[in-house]
């Protein structure tokens, strides 16, 4: 996670299940390397393709399912279907992964009491620039072996990711993304190092349609 000095294009995806499966698989290859390979005939040329990815889908066809109105019809087999559209490769390199709960009328037309957007970016600055201090680079660009530099876990950090590998089945590769989260929700809370809460948020912002 992290944001680079030069800033990369969105790539925003609505109702991510409706896309063609080829060409959600393509971008696999650029959210796991920021680069991507073209071969046609005997030439192959290689090109930058860093960007952030920013996804919505809906739990089934209707968009309804386990919504208290019962408004949706669809089986739980059709429902699993529909979500399978997305292939676990791909939903391994999507570092964060957050259910958004229908919401009542009354909470949509309450007044929002967070903070506002020009207070959370003095943060997420602030974040930026200690990245670039401290190793050179953003979060989301360290390699495996600067993750084991600069994103080191106390013993209680430690076991709390084990526990979630362990109950989640995890990848390497999840392992290495949640880290880098954790790493980045500690450098926003101004946190030296990365405490056992930093890392149970990390994992609260990982539970994907694998994982419930």
């Amino acid at each position: 996670m992290g944001y680079s000095a030069k800033v990369a294009p969105n790539i925003n995806a609505d109702e991510l299940p409706e896309f063609d499966r080829k060409v959600l698989e393509v971008l696999r290859e650029p959210l796991e390397s920021g680069r991507i390979t073209i071969s046609r005939a005997a030439n192959q040329a290689d090109f930058p393709a860093r960007f952030q990815l920013i996804a919505a889908m809906n739990p089934c066809p209707c968009g309804w399912y386990g919504h208290p109105s019962g408004k949706c019809h669809c089986t739980s087999e059709a429902a699993q279907r529909y979500q399978d559209r997305i292939s676990g490769p791909l939903l391994d390199r999507i570092d964060m992964q957050v259910e958004v709960t229908a919401m009542l009328p009354d909470a949509m037309a309450a007044q929002a009491d967070g903070e506002s957007t020009a207070a959370i970016g003095v943060r997420v600055a602030r974040a930026h620039a200690l990245q670039l201090e401290r190793q050179g680079k953003v979060n989301s660009r360290l390699s495996t072996r600067e993750i084991d530099r600069y994103c080191a876990l106390d013993e209680a950090g430690e076991r709390t990711l084990r526990a979630a590998m362990s109950m989640m089945n995890w990848s390497a590769r999840a392992y290495h993304r949640v880290l880098k989260v954790a790493r980045t929700i500690a450098d926003i809370t101004d946190s030296p190092a990365i405490t056992s809460e930093n890392m149970a948020e990390a994992i609260g912002y990982r539970r994907g349609l694998r994982d419930r």
